[in-house]
């Protein structure tokens, strides 16, 4: 039967979850949408997913599946609190009413964009944290080989 090699366009199902059982990512259901999404394609050594995951697929054959752990070093980083910061109403724009679980574009003193989620409000300041959701979690991943193209 053959097995996936570096080079090859094959096509997976992953089921991503944290150590608690939470699933965090699956091309089985979308944890979103919980709709289908179905298996998703890559070209082993392209990085585009975790090398540990490429790396995991090499010598699979169809209809194989592994586990593996890719530890927090190497997925989203650890949490740094020096990510969470609070910034004065009044240096938001005036027509800003932000909330409490709200995904915001903010530029930091070197003009550059990042992402924060909003994790409090009060009458004075707003309170962001631009870890990855995912930043100090190690992640686990069920890999099963669907389909060598």
């Amino acid at each position: 039967m053959a097995q996936a090699k570096q080079g090859d366009r094959v096509r997976v199902h992953l089921t991503g979850t944290l150590q608690d059982g939470t699933v965090f990512d699956s091309t089985a259901i979308d944890p979103e949408t919980e709709e289908e999404s179905g298996p998703y394609e890559l070209v082993i050594g392209d990085e585009e997913i975790f090398d540990e995951i490429e790396e995991a697929l090499i010598g699979m054959s169809p209809g194989e599946k592994k586990t593996i752990t890719i530890p927090v070093e190497n997925a989203f980083g650890p949490y740094d609190d020096e990510n969470v910061f609070s910034v004065g109403r009044d240096q938001l724009p005036a027509e800003s009413l932000p909330e409490v679980g709200q995904e915001v574009e903010l530029t930091d003193e070197e003009g550059e964009n990042m992402v924060a989620m909003v994790i409090e409000v009060n009458d004075n300041e707003v309170t962001f944290d631009a870890n990855h959701p995912l930043a100090g979690e190690d992640l686990h991943y069920e890999i099963e080989l669907v389909e060598i193209l």
